[in-house]
């Protein structure tokens, strides 16, 4: 029999190095990479609509079911063929990240946010949650102030309760998470992680 694939979500505020450190823990790893809103064609084209720093307004529940369906997609068209066949999945941003964002974020109710998500991917949560938690001010000055998407330019406010709910959500459920000090090079952090994602990984087989 096959053994199962495991799937591995980089969780974190806006230029925390998830998408960095995602590509190298896959490359390690022989996983697959991928990325959310994305990951697919039909996905693509959601971040986009997602990201356009020009979208004058949505509505927080218009932005969290446009997010549900991109993730149903990549689950139906990546992500579970791949666990499937018995290959490893690392994906920058998943279901946490709508808890995060669209629940603590935006404030839609998390209960709400979490049936979405649960419905969207028929269940599937990942196996280990890698959150990357980098200061306020460092994350500040990875983003500058050119090129930013419709999540980097919205207030300090919103990203201080983004990132206080990935917190929250790691504390809440320490056997799916490790929580990794994102600052230093990133030689440094990746490091960090393969250290904590090996002792994980190990343990579970």
């Amino acid at each position: 029999m096959t053994r199962r694939g495991r799937l591995i979500a980089f969780e974190g505020g806006e230029a925390s190095g998830k998408s960095t450190q995602a590509a190298r823990l896959a490359s390690r790893l022989g996983a697959v990479l991928t990325r959310e809103p994305g990951g697919t064609a039909v996905g693509e084209r959601v971040r986009d609509l997602l990201l356009d720093a020009g979208l004058s307004y949505l509505d927080p529940r218009a932005e969290a079911l446009l997010m549900a369906a991109a993730r149903a997609q990549h689950v139906a068209e990546v992500v579970e063929p791949a666990l499937s066949a018995g290959v490893d999945v690392v994906t920058d941003r998943y279901s946490h990240s709508s808890l995060a964002y669209q629940g603590f974020g935006r404030g839609l109710p998390l209960d709400e946010v979490r049936h979405l998500s649960q419905w969207a991917t028929g269940g599937l949560w990942p196996d280990l949650a890698v959150l990357l938690d980098v200061p306020d001010d460092v994350a500040r000055a990875r983003l500058g102030t050119l090129g930013l998407d419709r999540f980097e330019i919205e207030g300090v406010a919103f990203h201080t309760r983004v990132i206080e709910g990935f917190r929250s959500l790691a504390s809440a459920e320490p056997e799916r998470w490790v929580v990794i000090d994102g600052a230093g090079s990133p030689d440094e952090v990746a490091q960090r992680v393969w250290s904590a994602v090996e002792d994980r990984l190990s343990a579970r087989d």
